[in-house]
Parts: C-alpha cells; sequence; structure tokens
C-alpha cells in the first residue's frame, strides 16, 4: 500500500523510518510520484480546512478568549516591564506564561516590538527596553492543547497616552482594518479584504504628502508604491496552524471566494522605519498593526477577539482602567 505523509517536519526518528520504508520499496520513478501524491494530500487537507466545523469554531472562540485575557495580563505588566528593563523579553514571558498555563504554547515565536523595533515585520529577537512615549506592538496567540492557534495583534502607547503623530498613524491603520472587517462577508473574494484596507491605508498616505504618484496610481495595477509602508497581506486563514491552509491551491486561498465558517484575519499596518528619509522626522520610527480573528458568518461577520480594545481612545481607557493610579505614570 502507497505510503503519503503530510509533512516532512516531523521527529528526526519517524523522518529516518520514513526514508527507509521508501528507500527499500521505491524506485526513482516512484519516488517521484510518491512526492507528488505528498503534496496532493496536503493540498487536499488544506482545503479541507477552509471551512470550520462548529468544534473548530468552538476551538477558535476559546483560543481568542484566552489570548485576550494573556493581553490583558500583558497591558497590566507594562509598567512593571519599563521598571525592570529588558522589556521585550518580559513581555514575552507573561504571553509564554498564559500559553504554557492555559493551553499548549504558543501558535508562533511572539513578536514583542517596542519602539522602531515594531518597524521590523517579524522582530522576535525580543531584548530591548519599553521606553517612556514610545509604542509596544504585541504580535502574538494562544495554542490550545487541541493545537487551534489565535492571532492577534495590538498597539499600545507604552504610558498610556498616544503623541499626536503616533495617533495619526494608528488611527489610520484603525480605519484600515475597519473596511477590511466590513469586507469580509460571504460571497466576497479574498482579495477585496486586503483590496479594501490598502484603499483607505493609500488615501491617508496620499494625503499626508508620502506617496510620489496620485492615489488613483498607486492603488493601479502598476502602482504599489504604498508597499514601502504596508508591507504586507492584510490576511490569512487561521485554525490549526497560524497560517492555515496554506498548500491550498491559489483559486480556492487567495483567489477564492468567503463562504461561512471560515476564519480569517484582518491585519493592516503602517511602519515607518526610523531611517527612512521619505518619511517626516516625528512619524520616523512608528510602527502600527492591529490585528483580529474574523469568522465568517451567514450574514456577514463576527470578530472573535473583539473584546480587546482597538480605537485609540478605548485603548487609552483600556489601559487607564487596568492600571492603578501609582502604575499610570511611569517614572
Amino acid at each position: 500500500m502507497p505510503l503519503r505523509v503530510l509533512s516532512t517536519d516531523l521527529d528526526t526518528e519517524i523522518q529516518q523510518l520514513i526514508s527507509e520504508l521508501r528507500r527499500t520499496t521505491d524506485d526513482d520513478q516512484q519516488r517521484a510520484a510518491t512526492a507528488e501524491s505528498d503534496r496532493e494530500l496536503a493540498m487536499v487537507l488544506s482545503e479541507l480546512r477552509l471551512i470550520k466545523d462548529e468544534f473548530e469554531i468552538n476551538e477558535m472562540r476559546e483560543a481568542c478568549r484566552q489570548t485576550v485575557a494573556a493581553f490583558e495580563a500583558v497591558v497590566a505588566s507594562v509598567p512593571d516591564a519599563v521598571r525592570r528593563g529588558r522589556g521585550e523579553r518580559w513581555i514575552e514571558g507573561i504571553i509564554g506564561l498564559h500559553a504554557r498555563h492555559l493551553g499548549n504554547a504558543v501558535g508562533y515565536d511572539t513578536i514583542a516590538a517596542a519602539g522602531d523595533h515594531a518597524c521590523t515585520l517579524h522582530w522576535i529577537r525580543n531584548d530591548g527596553d519599553l521606553r517612556e512615549g514610545e509604542l509596544l506592538l504585541l504580535d502574538a496567540g494562544i495554542e490550545l492543547d487541541s493545537l487551534y492557534t489565535a492571532d492577534i495583534t495590538r498597539t499600545v502607547p507604552i504610558n498610556g497616552t498616544f503623541s499626536d503623530e503616533q495617533r495619526m498613524v494608528y488611527d489610520a491603520v484603525y480605519e484600515a482594518q475597519q473596511a477590511g472587517i466590513a469586507a469580509a462577508r460571504p460571497g466576497a473574494r479574498f482579495a477585496e479584504v486586503h483590496q479594501a484596507a490598502i484603499a483607505v491605508i493609500a488615501h491617508y498616505l496620499g494625503d499626508w504628502g508620502l506617496l510620489p504618484v496620485s492615489v488613483a496610481e498607486a492603488l493601479g495595477e502598476h502602482g504599489g508604491q504604498y508597499r514601502r509602508w504596508m508591507v504586507h497581506g492584510t490576511s490569512h486563514h487561521l485554525g490549526i496552524d497560524v497560517h492555515d491552509c496554506a498548500q491550498a491551491r491559489l483559486e480556492s486561498y487567495r483567489e477564492g471566494v468567503l463562504q461561512p465558517g471560515m476564519i480569517i484575519t484582518v491585519e493592516p499596518g503602517l511602519y515607518f522605519k526610523p531611517d527612512d528619509e521619505l518619511i517626516p522626522p516625528p512619524l520616523r520610527g512608528i510602527g502600527v498593526r492591529i490585528e483580529d480573528d474574523i469568522l465568517i458568518t451567514s450574514t456577514g461577520n463576527e470578530n472573535l477577539t473583539a473584546a480587546l480594545p482597538r480605537s485609540s481612545g478605548d485603548v487609552e481607557a483600556w489601559m487607564s482602567n487596568i492600571w492603578t493610579p501609582s502604575e499610570s505614570a511611569i517614572e
């Protein structure tokens, strides 16, 4: 009977056993056919996971609920992380503690990016300080024992209050996320979520005088100038893997149609590197991303992570309510 393997990223002993079995039973032609069959199996299973059943949706609800609790613990600990130094590690540790206690582990390497570290898309060194007047971008998810994982990002002011420039950038990203979430409806194409969010981003960049072309040109077929500051896609499928269904066919995923039971992220961002001379100095070093986990329903969508505040005003109120008066002013 043919042996089919979903992944080569296996325990070393198991991988050696599989290789030995195939070496002794397959000739070169059979090995080529087997590799193709493995890829086909991965594709089929990815596509089967595109639409979650009731059990999976409930697992995702729980993963999101536990991750929300971990984020609340992080906000409560920000003053302590500032005082102790190397605060990014402290924040990462709090997420890890909750993940191991409440679930299996973190769903992926935690990004705890303070200050201009937030401008590095996958900052996982997490060895910097948290400083007064800067932002903390936290991208983390708790993976349950069932291996279903949440994926949330919040960007918060370390001292509890956004500066004018930080608020300007944050509010643009928030509006873009609102547009992306509104577009995440049954019957819409997966790509329409990104298109809706990026249209808002491009208009803000145009209003700020940063685009070298018109907004229409930037959003056109040969444009994309906004990608200098919004460097990633807005969405991916989420479930038993943080980038779930990644082996699905293009026509089923990137070019596919959203259907009830799908769970995707919506996560626009803006990243203004500290050495970017196309950016006014007050904006340099500001990085903002807001990410939520969205269940497509028969009538629209449900934000599974809506318990965490998103607007700039709500974030400030959230932090103020969690901190005690002595903690709210970081010395």
